[in-house]
């Protein structure tokens, strides 16, 4: 628990500049009917790479949903994100962004491909949409699933920004974040 704690609350003091309180009707969440918080993904969600032999999955995204968004949301963000990977600088695995703000999640699958519904940021493998947990033999990784409110609008941002990037042009526009953790580890 002190992991998924620490790591959502780096991820979110990366952003988060005057977050403001969750609406009276409820707390902003994000969550999975693929998964629940900090348990392991299905081996469909690992990524798919014929060259890399710790890539065992189908890269299928897991579905995702959100609700109770602050007042003020114009537009949402979101990464996936292993702190284990490739230490010590971790993996970019999903960065995305401009996702309006009338749009509630993402079905299965939906995202392992580009998708109108939200621009494609830059992953570490250099791909605009999701790819999943490649994890060598060993420890158990967490994939941290970071959302954010924005007060920008969908179109504020040029596609293909990395992680980096796109954290620091969020900076002062992120209105409240929320997180999932997923783990996995090869089978």
């Amino acid at each position: 628990m002190f992991l998924r704690g620490s790591i959502l609350a780096g991820a979110a003091a990366l952003v988060v500049m005057g977050a403001v309180p969750a609406q009276a009707d409820g707390v902003f969440t994000l969550t999975s009917p693929s998964f629940k918080d900090g348990e392991r993904l299905a081996v469909k969600n690992a990524g798919n790479n014929k060259s890399n032999p710790n890539c065992v999955g189908e890269n299928v995204s897991p579905a995702l949903n959100w609700s109770n968004p602050p007042a003020g949301t114009k537009s949402f963000a979101i990464f996936m994100f292993d702190p284990e990977g490739r230490p010590p600088g971790g993996v970019s695995h999903w960065v995305a962004y401009g996702i309006p703000a009338s749009v509630t999640g993402f079905a299965e699958g939906e995202v392992s491909k580009t998708s109108d519904k939200y621009v494609g940021g830059t992953s570490l493998m250099k791909l605009p949409h999701y790819f999943g947990p490649c994890t060598p033999p060993g420890p158990i990784h967490h994939y941290t699933l970071t959302l954010m409110a924005t007060d920008l609008e969908p179109t504020a941002l040029a596609a293909g920004l990395d992680r980096a990037e796109a954290m620091k042009a969020l900076e002062g526009h992120v209105l409240q974040a929320t997180g999932l953790i997923g783990t996995f580890s090869k089978p």
